[in-house]
């Protein structure tokens, strides 16, 4: 590893390949649902990983049983005793800690298994492309508990990624998204066997980290500003100003080189 992971308690970190990462919720036990100290540690390790070099990070739980099964309901007396205030503050740390995944530079991979509910549902869509076992089973169950679908940027994703009418239903209804559906509405990209889930997001990986670093970056930066301003004439500004920084680095005249020679190129991200 070439930069510095925190030693955190719910979450553990390696790097499996040159400039391939995995990043997995460790509460197997708990079905690697959610507490207050893993809000906080993903933040911790969104900074950690925003400076890395890594190529690609696939997001996943530990374990056979779980993705993440939302917020632990062990510890969900701690929310209801919080006031107003230290409730919002605490609904701050929660959604940053998302955010600083979803906004990590470089591509994330959700390899998603069993239950992804609530704020596990949340995480999943926080990610750039998402995989799923036959296990799926994914919902935004926060009108089970009193909440809203208004939770961790889920109403913002899911209505971009399955349309309004789709993720008002899901979101209205809380009820269980299963592993077919999720691939014929848009919810998933694939899905695969349970036992090649995790080989299958790593051939992802793989396939993305032959590319261009800052171009990847840049595709990514794109997307995901593109989703978020209001015009088209936005849109081609942020496109050209990406294209236009991406000519002044090292590896574009040496990838159109290669592509002309019919060759491989060799990438540095400079």
């Amino acid at each position: 590893m070439t930069f510095a992971f925190p030693d955190l308690e719910t979450l553990t970190f390696d790097e499996v390949e040159p400039g391939i990462g995995v990043l997995r919720m460790n509460r197997p036990d708990r079905l690697n649902s959610q507490t207050v100290t893993m809000f906080h540690e993903y933040l911790a390790a969104g900074r950690a990983l925003r400076d890395s070099q890594l190529r690609a990070l696939i997001l996943t739980g530990t374990g056979e049983r779980a993705f993440c099964a939302g917020f632990d309901l062990d510890e969900i007396h701690v929310i209801t005793e919080m006031g107003v205030r230290e409730f919002l503050k605490f609904q701050e740390t929660a959604t940053g800690g998302i955010q600083s995944l979803r906004h990590l530079p470089f591509p994330v991979i959700a390899a998603v298994h069993g239950p992804a509910t609530g704020g596990g549902m949340a995480l999943a869509l926080a990610a750039d492309i998402r995989l799923a076992a036959e296990t799926l089973k994914m919902s935004a169950a926060f009108v089970k508990v009193g909440l809203s679908m208004g939770e961790l940027g889920t109403s913002y994703n899911l209505a971009r990624l399955v349309g309004p009418a789709r993720a008002a239903e899901i979101g209205f209804t809380g009820r269980i998204v299963e592993a077919d559906e999720a691939l014929r509405i848009g919810l998933v990209n694939h899905v695969y066997p349970r036992e090649k889930l995790f080989d299958e997001a790593l051939t992802l990986a793989r396939q993305i980290a032959l590319n261009s670093p800052g171009g990847v970056r840049m595709s990514k930066r794109a997307i995901q500003r593109n989703t978020e301003i209001g015009s088209y004439e936005a849109a081609l500004e942020l496109e050209n100003r990406g294209q236009a920084l991406l000519t002044r680095t090292e590896d574009m005249p040496v990838a159109l080189a290669a592509f002309k020679d019919k060759r491989v190129p060799e990438f540095t991200g400079r």
